[in-house]
């Protein structure tokens, strides 16, 4: 068997004290996640999270900085998920958009509203990630570097 870890991207967005969340259908229970999903093959990091906060809450957003990098083995199933959080603000929304499958509906909770439904939490990542934005963990985008070769640019 050949281990394959799971390059995933997580956004934060932060609006008046409250953070947005995704509430989700995900391995048979509902839970609550930042708008989050896997990098698509020739895709850069930056433009997953872009693409997955569109796409699970209809909120376009501006990256601005890198939170971290996490690694997470799921104990339900045992895959290791390379979470790459960035946070980003909010520009503009499109509450009439449909967001994506298994996707229930959105939510702004304050980190002690997340913090009191831990047991939901999609995976402990959730809140780390929230309480190291809030103590000040900030990277640069370019903190990634993302080698372009003839392959890769030709996807684009």
């Amino acid at each position: 068997m050949v281990w394959t870890p799971h390059a995933t991207v997580a956004t934060i967005v932060e609006r008046d004290g409250r953070f947005l969340l995704i509430e989700e259908r995900a391995s048979g229970s509902i839970v609550l996640n930042q708008p989050a999903g896997h990098v698509e093959e020739g895709e850069r990091f930056i433009d997953a999270a872009v693409r997955e906060t569109l796409e699970e809450s209809a909120w376009h957003v501006d990256p601005e900085y890198l939170v971290g990098l996490y690694i997470y083995q799921a104990p339900a199933n045992g895959v290791t998920y390379h979470r790459m959080c960035f946070y980003a603000k909010a520009r503009e929304h499109e509450p009439e958009r449909p967001l994506d499958d298994g996707i229930l509906r959105t939510h702004w909770l304050t980190r002690d509203e997340i913090a009191a439904r831990s047991d939901s939490l999609r995976s402990p990542m959730v809140l780390r990630c929230i309480d190291d934005y809030l103590a000040g963990q900030r990277y640069p985008l370019d903190f990634i570097y993302e080698h372009q070769n003839e392959m890769s640019a030709a996807i684009e």
